[in-house]
């Protein structure tokens, strides 16, 4: 049995309201490939995250811990409703702290944020460390990776392949709460040390089933 590791990203979850057409066909496509692997699925705050974290803002000027712990308790709210969303398919219990041994038999868990300092992409990184997974699925906004950042400059070139070392150049080192960025830097780092390859896809459930069946995808692959 084949495990696979999945940081959904909450902006898909909820871009700027709950995402139902995506997450009807999200867990179609999950159901359609549970014979053969068992499914880890990290959720993000997302929207939900940032708009608790600017009104904390704008109204008292809270501290980066106060505002990563509001990220990571909308982090929960959204993995408990897609847990919801496949029912007893999926494991009741939302995979909180991803050093601890997973001793679930379903084929699908929820996981969300543990603590303040990084994205849930760090704890999806994390658990493939504990699992020994080498791979792991990144679903964003974000469809591939460029060498600049696209909503800044027009010639922005797509990378198909890029290794951690270069990738943390153009992410950085330090995670803020919010960050909006292709991978964390926090996890970057991380999953350079454990060998971890990420495949940066964006929102397509065709070219995630492409990454599954280990087809030519459209996006990134990190390694």
């Amino acid at each position: 049995m084949r495990t696979i590791i999945i940081s959904l990203g909450g902006s898909l979850i909820v871009p700027a309201k709950v995402d139902i057409n995506f997450l009807n066909n999200f867990k179609r496509t999950i159901l359609s490939h549970l014979r053969t692997n068992r499914f880890i699925i990290y959720c993000g705050g997302g929207r939900l995250a940032r708009d608790y974290q600017a009104a904390l803002s704008d109204i008292t000027k809270a501290p980066q811990e106060a505002l990563d712990w509001i990220g990571i308790h909308a982090t929960m709210v959204n993995a408990s409703f897609v847990q919801k969303l496949f029912g007893d398919l999926s494991d009741e219990t939302i995979i909180i702290d991803p050093t601890k041994k997973i001793k679930s038999k379903k084929k699908i868990i929820l996981a969300a944020g543990w603590k303040p300092g990084w994205s849930t992409d760090y704890d999806a990184v994390l658990v493939a460390k504990q699992l020994k997974v080498k791979e792991m699925i990144n679903m964003s906004n974000v469809d591939t990776i460029y060498d600049k950042d696209p909503k800044k400059f027009k010639n922005v070139k797509a990378i198909k392949e890029i290794s951690w070392k270069n990738l943390r150049k153009i992410v950085g080192s330090e995670w803020s709460p919010g960050l909006n960025m292709p991978f964390d830097p926090i996890a970057a780092k991380e999953a350079e040390k454990i060998g971890l390859k990420v495949y940066v896809i964006g929102k397509d459930l065709n070219n995630l089933t492409r990454v599954i069946t280990r087809r030519t995808f459209k996006g990134t692959l990190v390694y």
